[in-house]
């Protein structure tokens, strides 16, 4: 039987036989290429795929408001309410671990930034900052400050590997990119990138779509494909090699995402979790955000429109949120737990409904870009393996500090490039005051504290810090007294002429 007599026989099986309607149109050449994709496909689960995700998409979303409660205070840790000495504790043991080099990052990097009005992965995007650093960038230069830190903690030379998940969308240019780059200062050989598998994006009836004559219209299997990827990728061997034993994960948007956070990790190693989220408290009730907390006993995240108003609106006694904790896609997994899922529970994940505009093609062969949703993407969310957790921990942390998503074009109410550029400016504004600086406008004269500012207002002044310089504002003695004019950018050059004077 020949490839092409198999392929057919297994699009039959499937109900999916119009795939090749436009096969007696095709070159040789682009027969080929088709032919190697449909290869690729689980022809055999095609079927139960497409069925699995014209279902799903009928279905109204499931209402847990009677088996939700909040996760018990005794896992959860906070910047606001631990004292100091155990957040100085877990951050001892934190920096304790990179210094082993026991600890590494991952990134999930598998989309486009077509939300944002581009057509090349969001890492590389310039939110427009003083030094036009990309996201990429300022990540990179904090792994390398970390490890810094670490180093003088410890006196010793360790290394936090980067994993980067990208998908076939993003993996080529961020590769180009990093190259271009010289990979930002980074030893190339502690960078693995790696694909996540890619699934077929389906119509209401169940049917395949066609992206074009001879290309199925195909979209990366969300950032839960994290767990099929390391397999598929041996990134779990890698990381047993290296002698990495906890990762830090997180998604490329957050401009504020302190890597490989030694006080989160120190937290999470220290409580014995296989399993931990960072969270921020919602600002308001319906805030559309993912909320960890427990379903019958079980630590999980409950998407938004999962909860009615009504349990989103209860209070405790102190009259907080009872139901605050919002997930910001910042994780932490042991190697030995992330063996488990892959070995035990991958086939478990649940897929989640995306319904999207996907372009395809007609009946005719007339491309089509359709002005409303059209199609079904079937993605795995990263949290979806919580409820396989022994242990599973949270951590609290401030949104001012630690999350400004970068996923809208300006124009749009948040999450933007300005709120994003602002929220940096302004964090960096107060780790300036804070180290007692005191910083100008362009008259010279003294600008208001930044501790009010939000992201969508303007920052009271253009100051950005290297993380060269102070990976989450330590470090900065040597502005004390200091009057800085703004624009302000402190590179290492600025900070050692700073501390020459």
């Amino acid at each position: 039987m020949s490839s092409l007599e198999v392929v057919e026989r297994g699009l039959e099986l499937a109900g999916q036989r119009h795939v090749l309607q436009f096969w007696p149109e095709l070159g040789e050449q682009d027969r080929e290429r088709f032919l190697q994709e449909l290869a690729l496909l689980d022809l055999d689960g095609l079927r139960a795929h497409c069925e699995r995700a014209a279902a799903a998409a009928t279905s109204p979303p499931a209402s847990v408001d009677r088996h939700i409660e909040p996760v018990p205070p005794e896992l959860i840790g906070s910047v606001r309410k631990s004292d100091r000495e155990s957040l100085s504790a877990w951050e001892e043991e934190g920096l304790l671990q990179i210094s082993q080099n026991r600890v590494g990052v991952l990134l999930l990097a598998g989309g486009q930034g077509t939300r944002l009005g581009v057509q090349y992965p969001k890492g590389m995007y310039n939110v427009g900052l003083p030094s036009n650093k990309t996201l990429y960038q300022i990540q990179a230069e904090r792994i390398h400050k970390i490890q810094e830190l670490a180093d003088v903690k410890r006196g010793s030379k360790c290394t936090v590997p980067w994993y980067i998940m990208t998908s076939e969308f993003t993996l080529a240019p961020t590769e180009k990119f990093f190259k271009e780059n010289d990979y930002f200062g980074l030893e190339p050989s502690n960078i693995l990138m790696f694909e996540q598998r890619m699934i077929p994006a389906v119509t209401f009836d169940g049917k395949v779509i066609l992206q074009g004559k001879g290309k199925i219209a195909m979209a990366p299997d969300g950032n839960g494909g994290l767990y099929q990827a390391l397999v598929d990728n041996k990134v779990l061997e890698d990381m047993k090699r290296r002698g990495v034993e906890y990762l830090h994960v997180y998604c490329v948007d957050n401009i504020l995402v302190k890597m490989a956070d030694p006080v989160f990790i120190g937290f999470c190693v220290s409580k014995g979790a296989d399993c931990g989220a960072k969270v921020v408290e919602k600002a308001y009730p319906a805030e559309p955000v993912g909320v960890v907390c427990r379903v019958q006993g079980v630590s999980q995240v409950v998407e938004y429109s999962e909860i009615q108003p009504d349990t989103a609106e209860l209070r405790g006694p102190g009259g907080e949120l009872l139901y605050s904790a919002g997930n910001i896609c910042i994780h932490f997994f042991t190697r030995a737990f992330l063996q488990e899922v892959a070995e035990k529970f991958e086939g478990q994940l649940k897929p989640h409904v995306a319904i999207k505009k996907v372009p395809f093609v007609d009946s005719e062969g007339n491309h089509v870009k359709p002005t409303k949703p059209n199609g079904i993407k079937m993605e795995k969310f990263v949290f979806d393996v919580f409820p396989f957790s022994r242990n599973f921990v949270a951590f609290e942390v401030l949104r001012e500090d630690e999350f400004s998503p970068l996923k809208n074009a300006d124009g749009a109410a948040t999450d933007n490039p300005t709120t994003a550029r602002n929220s940096l400016l302004a964090q960096h504004c107060r780790w300036a005051t804070a180290a007692g600086a005191t910083l100008l406008d362009q008259h010279g004269k003294p600008l208001p504290p930044a501790a009010s500012v939000s992201p969508a207002d303007a920052p009271p002044a253009q100051c950005e810090i290297s993380p060269l310089v102070s990976y989450f504002g330590e470090g900065l003695e040597l502005l004390k007294g200091e009057k800085l004019q703004t624009p302000l950018m402190l590179d290492e050059k600025k900070a050692k002429d700073l501390q020459a004077q």
